[in-house]
């Protein structure tokens, strides 16, 4: 899922507003006339992506149309819980929101939503000439119905990978002291065996000469969804556990007992590997979300670790954040046999592909300006310098820009990792009761990271939480 991460983009936005400008500006100027004096609200989670359309294109934009747009970026629970219920209540408070790639079957199973493709037809003058849907990527996909429309305009991509110190796994005292130690040349994992023996050795490295330094990251929050989020899609799909154990196609199972895999032994394995790795982890991974996770790698106390990608700019460039610039490897996660068969045939993952969109509530009161934003976003000609700021990649021509080109130069190899690999990632299960499973089975979940229940009976009864719910909201017969 996402996370938190504040940025301050306000230098950056001077030194970027001439370049996000677009080349057509005479169409922004003329379609943008009829509404000057418009204000725009939107309301986003405070991430890197986020506070560069605050700081930047909002800005460009406004000077482009005359259209004033004011993007308020909160926490991820606040995002959320403000974006449901002013479109429950259709107070039309916002006009634009951040939708999750999770969540938006849920807001198009309640018609929340209007559909950009089907209104820029039906309006042709609203239509800007750099604007094209079809210059997506491939993630634009979990944000169309059915129909093939599109229902949110992309504003981030970004798969979860494998962060790791290059710095520690080229120092040749610690490969030798590893080799003697494993009979093994230290590099990246390719599987949990791997990682954990990775992890031990320098969580214990890090006691033995008095570092401030673990082997491992671990979002793993006792009270948090984030912790949740990180074990059913980072962990348990790279054990072969995909969509959350449920199984659509079996009435939508959860348990083994009727034809899921949430309590499997895969599952239960992936849950021990995890848990023990919690254990030999910095000690604020108990209270760590995905936005601790990220500094935590950055302030140079863990080895290695899953980081979500959009943290992988700042953590690899930026100086004043970070104290590993210039040190940081990036790999694919490890895997159990047959899982990235499993990816390459279709029918599995071996991590999460996150993101989102900004969508346009059918509760908006400036609908038409509202378009103009989504479309002045989502053109080809703001997506370079957005990418380097925050690395997210949205729209295919992005890969080619020479700034993008040179970053992933500085992110040793990331975009290409993305470009190459991201099919072998995915995003969370077209679900709508999402949230409903997830908040069914989030405080047994806690319970096992209290230690108040085992790992196996909790996920037992996760299990059974997850099919009951399912049951109560008709999708079970």
């Amino acid at each position: 899922m996402k996370h938190e991460l504040r940025m301050g983009l306000a230098a950056l936005a001077v030194g970027l507003m001439t370049s996000v400008m677009p080349a057509k500006a005479d169409f922004w100027s003329d379609a943008g006339a009829k509404y000057k004096g418009v204000t725009l609200h939107g309301v986003t989670e405070s991430t890197p992506p986020s506070n560069y359309i605050k700081d930047v294109l909002a800005p460009a934009f406004e000077k482009a149309t005359g259209i004033k747009v004011e993007i308020e970026t909160t926490s991820w629970d606040q995002m959320y819980d403000k974006a449901i219920k002013d479109m429950e209540a259709k107070t039309g408070i916002y006009d634009m929101v951040y939708i999750e790639q999770d969540i938006i079957y849920a807001y198009l199973a309640r018609d929340f939503l209007v559909d950009i493709t089907k209104s820029l037809k039906d309006d042709p003058s609203l239509k800007a000439p750099e604007y094209d849907e079809t210059h997506f990527t491939t993630f634009a996909n979990y944000f169309k119905n059915a129909d093939g429309d599109l229902f949110g305009i992309p504003m981030e991509a970004f798969i979860k990978l494998y962060l790791y110190r290059t710095d520690l796994f080229n120092d040749p005292a610690i490969k030798e002291a590893f080799k003697k130690e494993t009979g093994k040349d230290l590099v990246p994992a390719k599987t949990h065996e791997e990682y954990t023996q990775i992890a031990e050795f320098f969580t214990k490295w890090g006691k033995d000469h008095n570092l401030e330094l673990w082997g491992t990251t671990a979002q793993a929050h006792t009270g948090h969804p984030a912790s949740w989020y990180e074990f059913f899609e980072s962990i348990a799909p790279t054990f072969g556990v995909y969509n959350w154990g449920i199984d659509a196609s079996k009435n939508y199972s959860a348990s083994v007992a009727n034809g899921g895999t949430m309590n499997s032994d895969k599952a239960k394995a992936a849950l021990k590997y995890w848990l023990h790795l919690r254990d030999i982890a910095p000690p604020e991974s108990p209270a760590s979300t995905w936005t601790e996770v990220g500094t935590t790698f950055a302030a140079g106390r863990a080895a290695q670790g899953l980081v979500y990608g959009e943290n992988a700019a700042w953590i690899a460039a930026d100086a004043e954040k970070s104290k590993v610039v210039g040190n940081v490897g990036v790999a694919l996660p490890p895997l159990a046999p047959g899982v990235m068969e499993d990816a390459e045939a279709g029918k599995g993952y071996i991590g999460y592909y996150d993101g989102g969109a900004f969508g346009l509530p059918v509760t908006s009161k400036n609908k038409e300006a509202a378009l103009l934003f989504l479309q002045y976003i989502g053109q080809d000609s703001v997506q370079g310098d957005w990418a380097v700021a925050a690395p997210r990649i949205t729209n295919t021509a992005t890969y080619d820009d020479p700034k993008v080109i040179e970053m992933d130069k500085k992110l040793n190899g990331y975009y290409t990792m993305l470009k190459n690999d991201g099919k072998l990632f995915a995003g969370a299960p077209p679900y709508p009761f999402h949230a409903q499973v997830r908040e069914a089975t989030a405080p047994i979940f806690y319970k096992i990271l209290l230690g108040e229940v085992s790992s196996d009976d909790g996920l037992d009864q996760m299990a059974a939480a997850a099919e009951a719910e399912l049951k109560n909201l008709g999708y079970r017969k």
